[in-house]
């Protein structure tokens, strides 16, 4: 699906704060309900847009740890890397999982509470997993931005 100037103004609206209603998305991109409600329409069926959420302050639930675990696997097979991935989706504390160029094989971003639950995290559902060589840990000492917005 080509994006034109009305999708984008859509999505950027959309982005800054999914709770807007059509009238109100209407309004704010220059045209009518109806025109939004199908273009709206158009881009879930495209798969560009999924169903609208409230982004939660990790800090606020007992989650204000950001840490990165860098993972290199042992074996590079598809079954020992899919296996590795089932495992990695099944973690809530694992909220993002990204297979990477370099040294390493997969980045792993967790929200933890303290150490403590970390090294639970580690021990248990990371270092268990039988195609883990070995593992790198780095600690985000603050937040300096945090965006879910896509450029558009």
């Amino acid at each position: 699906m080509q994006i034109d100037d009305l999708d984008a103004r859509i999505l950027r609206l959309l982005q800054r704060d999914a709770s807007h209603s059509v009238a109100d998305l209407a309004e704010a991109a220059h045209s009518s309900p109806a025109t939004v409600w199908r273009r709206l329409r158009n881009l879930e069926e495209a798969g560009i847009i999924g169903p609208p959420v409230r982004l939660v302050d990790p800090a606020r639930v007992g989650r204000g740890m950001d840490v990165f675990v860098q993972v290199r696997m042992k074996s590079q097979d598809s079954a020992t890397r899919a296996g590795f991935q089932r495992a990695m989706e099944a973690e809530p504390t694992i909220i993002e999982v990204y297979s990477i160029s370099g040294d390493w094989d997969y980045l792993l971003h967790l929200l933890v509470r303290d150490v403590a639950d970390l090294e639970s995290i580690l021990m248990a559902h990371i270092l268990n997993q039988p195609g883990v060589a070995s593992t790198s840990t780095v600690f985000a000492l603050r937040r300096i931005k945090r965006d879910s917005a896509v450029p558009v």
